[in-house]
């Protein structure tokens, strides 16, 4: 949806976050916001979770402009890799050998997948820089979610933090003279089915799991968004599937699944502390 619209990629992701709060809005009890018993330091993680999503938006939305989609989102896919890296020095949270191993396969078929995206024009390669800044600053956002997701409703929690990304889009907005008003019709829809599909029932629901499955096996799930947006990009975009794509995406689905099998069967539970 990104690729295939000339709204400047600022306003489209305020509006996604913006018309994502008002749609979360009646699924929020009175009750909900009643919440005590969260710190300042909390609060204050709550405040980054949300500049961190922003700027992830502003950078990764832009990088499709300069890249294709096969590129960006294998890029995207290297976020279980922070968020593993992080979650050790953050909550002390170790992985088994053969889990590494299969995330490791999982992001090797990512690369295959982007093989022939690499260093293919300047232009590219900013794109790619654009993706993998929006790839940094997305993990840090599921670090800090993980850090508050047991003190706050999940819904109340992508409330807060949908509405602080939008805002950030919005100062970058005013500052650069972008429009705000004046859009067509077909971009609302554009604006709206940006809220719905990736961020409602995508941004969302990561951040309901984060409270039971963590921030780490969360991510590794987001390696398959290459697989399904190089195929939807061949639908609907005329972008071609090559060779190094297919078995790219082969392996990529085979290392998720056998991630996701062993830590299923071992039962790991796993200790959180904040450092």
């Amino acid at each position: 949806m990104i690729k295939s619209s000339d709204t400047a990629t600022a306003v489209a992701g305020m509006y996604r976050l913006y018309i994502s709060v008002i749609i979360l809005l009646p699924f929020v009890s009175w009750k909900t916001l009643q919440i005590s018993g969260i710190t300042r330091k909390e609060w204050f993680t709550v405040l980054l979770a949300g500049l961190f999503l922003g700027l992830h938006f502003l950078f990764w939305m832009e990088s499709l402009v300069h890249t294709s989609v096969a590129s960006s989102m294998v890029i995207l896919s290297l976020q279980p890799l922070f968020v593993m890296i992080g979650s050790y020095f953050m909550f002390r949270e170790r992985n088994s050998l053969l889990t590494i191993s299969c995330l490791i396969t999982a992001l090797i078929g990512s690369i295959i997948i982007a093989w022939g995206d690499l260093g293919i024009s300047r232009e590219a390669i900013l794109g790619d820089g654009l993706s993998l800044l929006g790839t940094i600053l997305v993990s840090a956002y599921m670090l800090a979610g993980q850090k508050v997701s047991r003190k706050i409703n999940s819904n109340f929690y992508s409330i807060l933090v949908f509405f602080l990304g939008g805002t950030v889009m919005l100062v970058y907005c005013l500052f650069d003279h972008i429009p705000l008003v004046g859009y067509r019709s077909s971009d609302w829809t554009y604006f709206f089915l940006l809220a719905i599909i990736p961020t409602i029932f995508g941004q969302n629901i990561f951040n309901l799991l984060l409270k039971t499955i963590g921030a780490t096996t969360v991510s590794v799930g987001i390696i398959g968004e290459p697989v399904l947006a190089i195929i939807l990009a061949y639908l609907f975009l005329g972008e071609t599937i090559s060779a190094f794509q297919l078995a790219g995406g082969l392996i990529t689905l085979l290392g998720m699944g056998m991630y996701f099998w062993i830590r299923s069967s071992s039962h790991i539970v796993v200790k959180q502390e904040w450092i």
